[in-house]
């Protein structure tokens, strides 16, 4: 399993840092912010990004928008900054930036410190954190290994042999809350998983379809919208149960997605028993589980059941899949409308945890 920011993307943009000269030579000077007031004073950071694609192993991020807040709501300090990753960035109406935008714009790399200290000892609040957060670290771990290459490289030179101190790590928060994952936890149906789709449902007045108008906001305005409705409906969802997660409890997967280590884990585990085929009465040592996203359960309760009994966890439904955990029933999307396609039976959660004390003996490979 790579680590992330040691994807292909990230070693060929490091070996561009390195050994172009007119790469190293642009100069543009990052924005000043003043230094963020403690945790004490401001505890939670919300944070929203815009990006080149979809996942962190293959795009790049171009933007990054975060408010410090206080307990009450109220903002305390605010960052924002388009960042030129030195690759192409794709269609305009996938982040609102141009090629020219991003030419006057710094490398991430310049304010990787300002950003941890707007992170740093706080709650973070992010809408879908495996992608958000996949693409700080990302580009955070893409700077921290640029930075061990250059100081191998300046090993011996310099005052009296000193090498390069390495200032660069990843940010520090005491936990991340996913509103999305948030939603789902508490039972909301979402036709529409975007951040204005689900503020939506939530009751809020935003259109979540894309506009005109909209198109011809900048992407400063389009941003801080993001990152203030992600706000809102924390603040709705926050005396509920929260989806959080702590950074020792994740890490990236092979699309530079931050997920939990119970997941990832389970996903790679070794096999031992023979796959009996699809559920029927009772569950069997072997048998493939799928979750699906549409449960109320912390899905790393039902990944270390299937781990625990003997069964097999996956990330991609197939039509080896036994079994897909799903709460939902109607309109269905993702893995549960494949699942449903392919004939292979939908449980919910609370179904699943029944099942689970009850795993038949399998068949060893």
């Amino acid at each position: 399993m790579p680590e992330p920011g040691s994807y292909p993307q990230y070693t060929q943009y490091v070996q561009q840092l390195q050994e172009s000269a007119t790469y190293r030579r642009k100069d543009v000077t990052p924005p000043r912010f003043d230094r963020p007031a403690p945790p004490e004073e401001a505890p939670y950071a919300v944070v929203s990004i815009q990006s080149s694609g979809i996942h962190p192993s293959t795009s790049r991020l171009v933007s990054l928008d975060i408010q410090t807040r206080t307990e009450a709501g109220d903002v305390v300090n605010e960052f924002h900054c388009v960042f030129d990753p030195g690759t192409d960035i794709g269609p305009k109406h996938l982040h609102g930036l141009t090629k020219d935008d991003i030419a006057q714009a710094p490398r991430y790399s310049s304010l990787t410190r300002t950003i941890g200290r707007f992170l740093d000892g706080r709650t973070v609040i992010m809408h879908n954190a495996p992608r958000t957060w996949g693409f700080i670290v990302s580009e955070t771990r893409a700077v921290m290994r640029l930075e061990r290459r250059h100081s191998k490289g300046s090993k011996g030179r310099g005052r009296k042999g000193q090498q390069r101190r390495n200032f660069t790590r990843l940010p520090r928060p005491t936990r991340i809350v996913d509103t999305l994952s948030t939603l789902r936890r508490q039972g909301v149906y979402l036709e529409d998983t975007r951040i204005r789709g689900c503020a939506r449902t939530l009751g809020f007045d935003v259109d979540p379809a894309a506009s005109i108008s909209r198109a011809m906001m900048p992407e400063a305005a389009v941003s801080r919208e993001s990152t203030e409705l992600v706000w809102e409906m924390f603040n709705k969802l926050r005396k509920g149960e929260l989806a959080e997660r702590t950074p020792k409890e994740i890490q990236g997967d092979r699309f530079g997605l931050q997920r939990s280590i119970v997941r990832i884990d389970a996903a790679n585990a070794p096999r031992p028993f023979i796959n009996p085929g699809v559920l029927r009465d009772q569950l069997v040592q072997g048998m493939e589980i799928v979750v699906s996203p549409q449960i109320e359960m912390d899905p790393n309760v039902i990944i270390e059941a299937v781990a625990r009994t003997g069964l097999a966890y996956s990330e991609k439904l197939t039509r080896q899949t036994s079994a897909v955990v799903c709460n939902q029933r109607d309109n269905l999307t993702g893995k549960a409308m494949h699942g449903d396609r392919k004939g292979i039976p939908l449980v919910s959660d609370a179904e699943f945890m029944s099942l689970v004390e009850d795993v038949a003996p399998g068949t060893t490979l």
